[in-house]
Formats: structure tokens, sequence, C-alpha cells
């Protein structure tokens, strides 16, 4: 993927260096959906969840009170890589909200070690990336990038940049009214309904981040080799099935959250190839088996 040397984005904030509270909940990381589904598989009751996600509050109360030290960013390639995908994803989606008669909004990245407080709680590294609503941010720990590879098998620059450019995508969802839509739909539903709307959710993502990079390789012609491929398998590897598999051997789909991983392929692969910004809505139009 080409992007050494290009233009860097302002909206990125450095906390690597800062010390703050080391808590292991809250965020959307991949290792709390492997967590809940552990749970889930092994019998836990929602009496039993719903105490575990009061204590890690509870928690996250007492941690929250405790200042961070503050410390300085770190220049290197991690910082640099972020900042040039998210300046890519500023112009792009800047562009395709102005064709609709729309004003875009970029999210500040926080780029952080260890832990981090957000708006959404206190998060731990090991939760992966993740965006929170409240703040309009998102939150990632460089780290991660080295885990989507020995962990999830998922190597390479462009894998880094379509994890970078999902959550991106929860920004624009975010400002486009279809998170509002999800979480009154959660509201309202049971469990597995609730579940169903939030894998619509997540692979709208998918789509948006596929769509962001049509866009990107027009514009900048950053796609090399390979990159399509890069970001298909990392789409593959972190499907709630996979992750499932991997987690207990066992495969419950009415637990899914974020899709198969041949679902997360196709509408990444989907946006990818059309760039049709509007395409988007039709998650939420066709049935949940047809997905």
């Amino acid at each position: 993927m080409k992007w050494e040397g290009r233009e860097q984005s302002s909206n990125v904030e450095d906390r690597r260096g800062m010390r703050g509270p080391a808590v292991a909940a809250g965020g959307g990381g991949l290792l709390l959906v492997v967590l809940m589904i552990a749970m889930q598989m092994f019998g836990a009751t929602e009496d039993q969840q719903r105490l575990v996600v009061n204590v890690a509050k509870n928690i996250q109360g007492q941690v929250a009170s405790v200042p961070a030290t503050p410390g300085k960013g770190i220049d290197d390639k991690s910082k640099e890589f972020i900042s040039v995908i998210l300046h890519d994803t500023e112009t792009i989606w800047t562009k395709l909200f102005k064709e609709q008669g729309k004003s875009y909004t970029p999210p500040k990245v926080i780029v952080f070690s260890d832990s981090v407080a957000s708006a959404c709680g206190n998060a731990s590294a090991a939760l992966g990336p993740f965006y929170c609503p409240a703040d309009e941010q998102v939150y990632i720990d460089p780290t991660f990038f080295d885990e989507l590879a020995t962990r999830h098998n998922a190597e390479g620059d462009f894998a880094q940049a379509y994890v970078l450019a999902h959550e991106v995508s929860h920004h624009v969802q975010n400002l486009t009214g279809f998170s509002d839509i999800v979480n009154q739909a959660r509201s309202q539903r049971d469990e597995r309904s609730s579940n169903q709307m939030s894998v619509r959710l997540e692979l709208q993502a998918d789509f948006l981040a596929g769509v962001w990079a049509h866009h990107a390789h027009k514009a900048y012609d950053i796609l090399e080799d390979g990159d399509m491929e890069e970001g298909i398998n990392a789409a593959n590897q972190i499907g709630d099935d996979t992750l499932q598999r991997e987690a207990t051997g066992h495969v419950v789909p009415e637990r899914f959250t974020h899709g198969r991983s041949d679902q997360r392929v196709k509408w990444f692969k989907k946006g990818l190839l059309s760039g049709k910004f509007k395409d988007c809505e039709q998650l939420f139009e066709i049935d949940y088996d047809k997905l």
C-alpha cells in the first residue's frame, strides 16, 4: 500500500507515554467479543452476565478518578501511518458527504498504549480499536496491528488500513443516523433481534470501509498488488464464526454480533468494488438471512 511520505491528518492525538488507569472493561474490540462469546457459550445466565457488567462499571468508576500522568507521544511509523490513513478518510468522506448535500465532521483518533479513558468508559488495549460515539473519537493502540498479524493471521498495511477505516465508518454511521436506528431497535427487541441489528451495523461499516478504499485508490492510487487480498483476508479472519470457533470450538449463530466471515468479506468487497455510498442503506432493507 502506498502511504509513506503522504499528507497527514492533524486530528491525531498521541497519548502513548501517558500513564492512566489500567482496566479491562469498556470498548468494542475483538477480545471483548471473544470474552462475551465464551461467557455465553459456557452457560452464564443473563443475571450472571449483568453482574459482571455491573462489577466492571464499578471498577471503572473507581479508577476513573485516578489522574493520568502526562507524558510525550511518540513520532514513529505507526503514528505516521494512522495519520495518513485518517487524512485519506477525511478527504474522501468530506467529498462523498458533499455530493449528498451534507457536511462531514471528522473524528479525532486517540493513539494510546496499555489503557485509555474515553467518554464511553475506560478501556484496556487488549480490547482492540473502538469508536466512542459519546465523544466522536476513535481509539487505537498501534500494537493491535501486531496482534492482527500474529493472532488473527491478517498481515499487511492494507489490512491495518481496513481496521482503521472500519472504525471511522462507525463515525460515518453516527453522523448519518444509522447508529441511532440500531440503538433504538436494541432497546425494543429481544437479545437475538438486537444481535441481528448489531450485525447489520457492523457489515455496513465493512461496506463503508470498502467504499472509502475504492475512492481513496481513485484519488491517490494507494493499492498495490496483493492489497485487496490483505483487506479481504482481514475481514475473513475476524468474523463471528471464526472467533467463536477459536474461542470455544463451537459456532452459535444467534450469538453473532459482527457477522460471519463470509458476510464480512462479501460486504467489504461490495463497497470496495462499487464505491457507492448510497448503497449502504440496503443493509437495513434486505432480509437478515440474505445479508
